[in-house]
């Protein structure tokens, strides 16, 4: 069989991947806006992010084998997700791809499809008061 495209995950690699959400975590871990609505210790959620972005790139099932179907907006509707947040989101992803090295069009790509999910998790306005 001769495949005219490759499949987004079998361009990153699961190495970079990994990184590249290691990379990702270390900067929400310091946002101010971002870290209220994370737990203290990232470690299971960077290795569920891990799981999810690999089959949201196209590779194994690892998140819908453990935890059933993604769901992701059901699963993050009760954290306060405003639009500044996810544009805060997609800011420490933006920087973790440079800081990985993730350039060309894989990146506009994968980026774009960020956008579009980070826009479809928003459940709230911005708080003009600040953030509980």
């Amino acid at each position: 069989m001769n495949r005219n495209y490759t499949i987004p995950y079998e361009e990153l690699g699961a190495e970079k991947l990994s990184e590249l959400i290691n990379a990702f975590y270390s900067r929400v871990a310091k946002h101010p806006l971002l870290i209220p609505i994370f737990p203290d210790d990232l470690t299971e959620t960077i290795r569920k992010q891990i799981q999810f972005q690999t089959q949201y790139l196209g590779g194994p099932n690892l998140f819908s084998e453990e935890h059933g179907h993604p769901m992701m907006r059901a699963r993050h509707m009760h954290f306060k997700i405003t639009p500044d947040r996810a544009q805060a989101w997609l800011e420490c992803m933006a920087e973790a791809m440079d800081e990985v090295g993730l350039d060309g069009k894989f990146r506009e790509v994968y980026y774009k499809r960020l956008v579009m999910t980070a826009h479809h998790m928003v459940n709230a306005p911005n708080d003009e008061e600040g953030f509980e």
